[in-house]
């Protein structure tokens, strides 16, 4: 072995603690704390939206550093061989056996912004149509109507008599304004009523539901309005890939072999 040789293996020696020491945090009672633990709490964090800053990179290594000290003394009271842990233990290590076989899963099978735009084709297509803006009053009995129908043909204003009469409190207050609206999202005979008139229209009979009796006045129409893609796509997508998650919990389910039988929440 030559002189640079020599060198060059003293010169590895020296660093070579080193590069072992960057690797943990630090030691407690001569054994080493991993940086990786670190690492891990941060990826944990990171995954819940949190935001790693360098002051919760310092309490990450104050919390590794604590959690050795406490490990350390439980194994050393021989709380390890206790039946208590053993069962904790095995629940803890299914529970991230699970949780990593899911966010792999998650992972591999991310919707992709092809599948995402069909998704987004097909519910805009369900919720397309008409919507429309309607005021109603609502009164208990059939001949209050016909009196307030009455009043409204003969010059009465349709706001100020379903603020003074209507028993509807989320929309009486507004003059009984409901916004725009498809007919479906109302019961039967009130969406139905409603659909059959033109826009400034009133029906000329009191609707009877179940709630009572309505008049209703027809303010205007438009083509559902539906956000674009862009705007929901991330939505989408998570909504996407929870269901995937449950197909694929369901297809573990059922292909295994077990006797056992869930309750009716379960299948």
């Amino acid at each position: 072995m030559n002189l640079k040789t020599t060198t060059l293996v003293a010169a590895l020696a020296v660093l070579m603690p080193l590069a072992a020491h960057a690797q943990n945090v630090t030691t407690v009672n001569g054994k080493a704390v991993p940086k990786s633990r670190v690492d891990t709490l941060l990826q944990q964090a990171s995954r819940a939206g949190q935001q790693v800053t360098p002051e919760m990179q310092q309490r990450a290594k104050d919390e590794v550093v604590m959690r050795e000290i406490f490990a350390q003394e439980a194994e050393r009271k021989g709380i390890p061989a206790s039946a208590e842990y053993k069962a904790q233990f095995e629940l803890l290590r299914q529970t991230v056996l699970i949780r990593e076989l899911f966010a792999d899963y998650a992972k591999k099978s991310e919707p992709s912004d092809a599948e995402a735009q069909a998704e987004y084709n097909k519910v805009k297509a369900q919720n397309g149509g008409q919507e429309y803006r309607a005021r109603h009053i609502l009164v208990e009995k059939e001949e209050d109507a016909k009196r307030l129908i009455a009043e409204i043909k003969a010059g009465g204003k349709f706001e100020d008599l379903a603020k003074k009469n209507s028993k509807d409190p989320g929309s009486a207050e507004n003059g009984g304004d409901l916004d725009f609206a498809k007919p479906d999202t109302y019961v039967p005979e009130f969406g139905q009523a409603m659909a059959k008139l033109k826009k400034g229209e009133m029906t000329e009979t009191p609707v009877k539901t179940q709630f009572g009796y309505h008049i209703i006045k027809l303010e205007d129409t438009r083509e559902a309005q539906f956000p674009a893609f862009d705007e929901v796509k991330a939505q989408l997508k998570q909504r996407m890939g929870q269901a995937k998650l449950q197909e694929y919990q369901d297809q573990l389910r059922k292909a295994a072999k077990t006797d056992y039988k869930f309750s009716q929440g379960g299948q």
